[in-house]
């Protein structure tokens, strides 16, 4: 029974305790002497902080009441969380109020304006020296950037030499900021500025974006140098000679004697067939015989009419091969190869062609005309021997391609302007 009383007695004792404790009621007692002991550090608080030199603080029962003014709102909301903070406050009246003085309301911002001030004049010496080191580095990599050597040993045209300069001096530059801020204590700053270079870049980047595909297309025409000044090349359809590759289109003189601008964005996406790559160069073309034609020494025949040119390669060797049967007649296709830098393709074409022609007609093979045509006959005469067609095999040169080089050579002196091609460069 005795044991049972003292733990009723002990529950009925700390419950009450540990409910006050953990809820965080008010205590029942106080005194004048623990008022006094808030007023006072709050008072001591207030000091520290300063700008509440006009503040009054009393306590009456764990009240805290707070009067007087001071040089903003903000500086006198912040005094209500400070005093409930103290041990033994139960509640705070703050009746603080921002004062009306001109003259209060400017001191705080004079002081922090001196106090910036001072700071700059401490900083000044430092930033003097970190700007110095700047320049001395940034001097440094233009000046490297400058010479001929090895930029232009590396690249394989002034266009690439110059990226190259380029992106020295954006290299000397960063690596400049990156010393400076480093010596300013401020090297934080670093991943701010190029976060925001970023940015920018991607703008710009969507902003230009067929300026900066032609671009990177023309660095990388530069180093493929798919072809040279001169050349014949067939670029998505456009046929001519190569005048020049600039950084931002490729610019070819067709053979009526037009110039081409094409975008290098296309061209470097485009099949380019190059003709001046290899000198040997095929032609071909067609020609119908009857179909009671002997095939085989018809075949054979024209072959060796191409063949017996002069202009034409022995390896590879001509050939003639049946092609189709048409109503009006059977199709032989007849190729053979030239030296394209001696000989002119067209023309080298139009010889054999015409070669073909004498040779069936001289083996009395009849070449059929498949059309239909009402003729009046009458007496003719024979054609003087002057009009009437040789046989002779004509010289074939390469004439007309000479006279469109020496026209190329003109435009390339004439228009002084940047080419990314170059003469002794390898082609891709």
């Amino acid at each position: 029974m005795r044991l049972f009383l003292l733990f009723v007695l002990f529950f009925a004792v700390a419950l009450p305790a540990a409910a006050q404790e953990a809820s965080g009621t008010i205590a029942t007692e106080t005194s004048a002497q623990q008022d006094a002991a808030i007023a006072q550090r709050i008072r001591e608080i207030l000091g520290e902080l300063g700008n509440y030199e006009d503040v009054t603080v009393t306590v009456s029962e764990g009240v805290v009441t707070l009067r007087g003014t001071t040089t903003s709102t903000v500086e006198a909301v912040a005094l209500d969380p400070l005093a409930a903070r103290v041990a033994g406050v139960v509640a705070v009246r703050n009746q603080v109020t921002e004062t009306t003085d001109i003259g209060d309301r400017l001191n705080p911002a004079i002081d922090r304006f001196r106090a910036r001030l001072d700071q700059f004049i401490t900083f000044m010496p430092l930033a003097l020296i970190a700007a110095a080191v700047f320049a001395l580095v940034v001097f440094f990599g233009f000046a490297l950037a400058r010479m001929r050597q090895p930029w232009e040993r590396l690249a394989p045209n002034t266009f690439i030499a110059e990226i190259y300069r380029q992106l020295l001096r954006i290299a000397f530059v960063i690596f400049g900021i990156v010393i400076a801020l480093d010596i300013l204590n401020a090297t934080a700053l670093l991943s701010t500025i190029l976060g925001a270079a970023g940015i920018i870049g991607l703008a710009l980047g969507f902003a230009v974006r067929d300026t900066v595909e032609n671009f990177i297309a023309s660095v990388m025409l530069s180093f493929r140098q798919p072809f040279r000044p001169n050349d014949t090349v067939e670029i998505n359809g456009d046929t001519g000679k190569v005048i020049r590759l600039t950084s931002r289109a490729t610019i070819l003189l067709s053979f009526d004697g037009n110039h081409i601008r094409i975008p290098n964005s296309s061209v470097f996406k485009s099949r380019i067939i190059n003709y001046t790559q290899n000198a040997e160069r095929r032609f071909m073309f067609s020609i119908i015989v009857e179909r009671d034609t002997d095939l085989q020494a018809a075949r054979a025949m024209v072959e060796q009419t191409v063949q017996d040119l002069p202009f034409i390669l022995a390896e590879p060797a001509a050939q003639t091969w049946i092609e189709a049967l048409h109503a009006s007649g059977v199709e032989l296709v007849v190729t053979g190869w030239v030296d394209q830098n001696e000989t002119s393709i067209v023309r080298a074409k139009g010889e054999a062609l015409r070669q073909v022609k004498l040779a069936i007609q001289a083996a009395g093979i009849v070449i059929p005309d498949a059309t239909q045509a009402i003729q009046l006959t009458r007496e003719t005469k024979a054609l003087p021997q002057e009009l009437q067609e040789s046989t002779q095999v004509e010289t074939v040169e390469a004439s007309e391609d000479a006279a469109l080089d020496r026209i190329v050579d003109a435009e390339r002196q004439e228009e002084i302007t940047e080419d990314l091609l170059r003469q002794d460069s390898l082609k891709e």
